[in-house]
């Protein structure tokens, strides 16, 4: 009997760690993954100067397509500092919410959508435009408006509110 007391104690030990997510991770919303991620330290800043903070950390469900520091760096010189101008907050929120699709769109969802699409499924951001994700060399892209493009480089970082998908540029609106 004491030897069987002995492995219940050593699996606790070593399987401790894989115990069921804390109450703080179970409430972390998509803004406060955003907020941890020293890669979205920009979209972050633009998300607080548009007001969305609140709006984002709502019931939601919300899918966002994060793009990181670098891609913002992409953009014309100037842009990022004259969107975080407060007489452009409108324009800023718009491209963001662009950014932004109704729902918790995981990559299997997304994935299924582009099969049942027959390679492109069309998304309906909160701004009212629209995004195309499409495969390519295996990997999903999305497509703005302008035609521009971004790749997917991370896939359901998952929030209380939502999911995120992490991409390597900017998409704008029209």
């Amino acid at each position: 009997m004491k030897l069987f007391g002995f492995f219940v104690v050593a699996f606790a030990l070593v399987f401790g760690s894989f115990a069921l997510p804390t109450q703080a991770e179970k409430t972390n919303t998509i803004v406060d993954i955003a907020v941890s991620s020293k890669d979205h330290s920009t979209l972050v800043a633009a998300v607080k100067a548009a007001g969305l903070v609140e709006t984002l950390n709502g019931a939601g469900p919300f899918t966002v397509f994060a793009p990181v520091n670098s891609a913002f760096e992409k953009l014309p010189a100037g842009t990022v500092e004259s969107l975080l101008k407060p007489e452009n907050k409108a324009a800023l929120a718009k491209v963001l919410t662009y950014h932004v699709v109704a729902g918790n769109i995981d990559s299997k969802a997304v994935a299924d959508a582009i099969k049942k699409g027959n390679g492109k499924a069309e998304l309906t951001t909160v701004s009212g435009g629209k995004l195309t994700a499409m495969v390519k060399d295996g990997n999903v892209w999305l497509k703005d408006e302008k035609g521009n493009k971004a790749k997917v480089t991370a896939v359901d970082l998952k929030g209380s509110n939502g999911v995120i998908h992490v991409i390597d540029s900017v998409v704008l609106p029209k």
